[in-house]
This record gives C-alpha cells, sequence and structure tokens, in this order.
C-alpha cells in the first residue's frame, strides 16, 4: 500500500484541482455572461430542442473577446462575446454558429466534462508513474529530466484523449444538425473558416501534440458519419 501512496496522492490532488477549478470556472462564468437573446440564434436553438425533446436549449454569451464556444462543467453552453461578433458582422452564419452550439451540446450529453475529471487524474497517476520509472530505469537521468519527459508522455496522452472527445462531439452535433434539417454543411464551412477567425497556426503543429484534431480530418470525419448514415441498406 505504501509504493502505491505517491499514485493515490497524485489521484487525489488531481480531484481535488478539478473541483476547484469547476467550482472557479462556475463563479466566472456566472459573473461574467448573459443569457442569448438573439432571435435568429434562437428560432434555430428551438429547433434543437424540438429535436431534443426538451424545453429549450439554454446558451449564453460569456463576455471575453477570444473566439470560442464552451461546456461548463455543470452543463451550460456558452458562446464567447467575440464568436458571437463573428456573427453581427457576418463573417459566420446563424447555422454555424448554430453547429458550434450542437457541438458543445454534444460534450455535454456524452459526458465529457465529467469524464475529464477522471482522465486528469489518471493522467497525473500517469506522470508521477513515468517519472518514478524514468528515475529507476535510467538512474542517470537526473530528476529534471525526468520529470520533463514524463511531462511530454503524458501530454501526448492528454491531447489524444481530447482529440477523441472532439471527434465524438463532432459526430453527435452532425446527428443532430441532420435531424433538425441543418445539415452539416454549416458545421463543415465553420471549421474551414475557424483557423482565420482564432488566427490559428497549427497546420505545421505534429496532430499528436494537438488538442483538437485538424480540420481536414474533422471534415472527413463528418463526411464519413453522414455517408454512412444516408447510404441506404442493403437488404
Amino acid at each position: 500500500m505504501i509504493k502505491f501512496a505517491p499514485i493515490l496522492l497524485a489521484i487525489a490532488y488531481a480531484v481535488a484541482l478539478y473541483l476547484f477549478s469547476a467550482w472557479r470556472t462556475r463563479r466566472v462564468l456566472d459573473q461574467q455572461s448573459t443569457p442569448l437573446r438573439d432571435p435568429g440564434l434562437e428560432e434555430l436553438t428551438a429547433r434543437m430542442a424540438r429535436a431534443l425533446d426538451v424545453p429549450r436549449v439554454p446558451v449564453s454569451i460569456y463576455e471575453i473577446e477570444p473566439v470560442n464556444g464552451l461546456a461548463a462543467p455543470d452543463g451550460r453552453i456558452f458562446l464567447t462575446r467575440g464568436f458571437y461578433q463573428t456573427y453581427r458582422r457576418g463573417e459566420v452564419t446563424a447555422e454555424e454558429l448554430a453547429s458550434v452550439i450542437a457541438h458543445e451540446l454534444g460534450h455535454v450529453a456524452l459526458g465529457h466534462t465529467r469524464r475529464r475529471m477522471i482522465d486528469f487524474s489518471g493522467q497525473n497517476a500517469v506522470f508521477v508513474s513515468l517519472v518514478a520509472l524514468i528515475l529507476r530505469a535510467v538512474p542517470v537521468v537526473g530528476p529534471l529530466l525526468a520529470v520533463w519527459l514524463a511531462n511530454f508522455i503524458t501530454a501526448i496522452l492528454a491531447a489524444r484523449l481530447s482529440r477523441r472527445d472532439e471527434y465524438e462531439a463532432d459526430a453527435w452535433a452532425s446527428a443532430l444538425l441532420m435531424k433538425t434539417g441543418i445539415g452539416t454543411g454549416p458545421q463543415k464551412s465553420l471549421f474551414r473558416k475557424l483557423d482565420a477567425l482564432t488566427r490559428s497556426n497549427l497546420a505545421a503543429a505534429p496532430a499528436w501534440l494537438l488538442s483538437h484534431p485538424k480540420t481536414a480530418d474533422r471534415i472527413a470525419a463528418i463526411e464519413a458519419n453522414e455517408a454512412r448514415w444516408t447510404t441506404p441498406r442493403q437488404g
């Protein structure tokens, strides 16, 4: 039991850190957000609500400038003011912004916000274990290098898990958008715009270090799902 104490402490620390982060995020969002009031977008969220058989899909505006959408740990959906302004300026359409809302709903419906606590805890346990393993297997490696190596490996694992969640949320959103009649067109066209909107320069980065899949890969996955769902089965 004693030999596992560092791992158990790492897990306990990660859980405590995640819960504190979730509490702080909820508090910041409460203080810096307002309910979405936009007839065009609300008509689309009402269509989503009918498709999901729920009273409404509540969305709020998070008053910060970076372009982003997010699902809070408590399940609420937010669009940043910066993202909403791209819609107001005509840079993205209402349907494209609705695809963001659908994607964030996917994270909530699939339990990704809760699963992140488990993933985060597991990653901390892996990190502690790797540091100990590296120091034991290669004694000449100093503590700082062991920590760097363990952190690098853990970061690759975290990125892989994050990409998995993004693909799953994309697929869930595609299904909802098709059910509402919006279709996947806006979802794919928004992905093509996102690199410019966020001034991203991820094209040169190794795919295994990215927390989100590359745009071409996301679009290809959406089209593969759409083809599979719409192709009549041979009977």
